[in-house]
């Protein structure tokens, strides 16, 4: 694995933030190849009274092995677009926990 940071992500002193593009409604929660500084995840859930956004949260936990309480929605409740909060995780544990695909 390089040095590199991906564009989607962002160290920080406490965690790693990433860039998400969210799609609803999708066939299977699963994580897609980024898009421009955007990693794309799909969750079947639609984007209604938050359920995308907690199957959002339920998916990176599992991927992460981590409970939800560590992984936070920063900006972006209504919107596509995301930023999460990873507290706790170095960039290593990210990029090796995310499938193949991402990185």
């Amino acid at each position: 694995m390089s040095d590199s940071v991906p564009s989607f992500a962002k160290v920080q002193a406490d965690g790693v933030l990433l860039s998400v593009k969210v799609q609803p409604r999708a066939s299977k929660n699963e994580f897609g190849p980024p898009l421009g500084n955007e990693l794309r995840i799909k969750v079947t859930a639609p984007p209604v009274d938050a359920a995308a956004n907690e199957a959002l949260i339920e998916l990176l936990a599992e991927t992460l092995r981590c409970g939800k309480n560590r992984i936070e929605l920063v900006r972006g409740n209504t919107s596509r677009h995301k930023l999460i909060k990873l507290h706790g995780f170095s960039l290593a544990q990210v990029l090796s926990a995310l499938p193949k695909s991402t990185a």
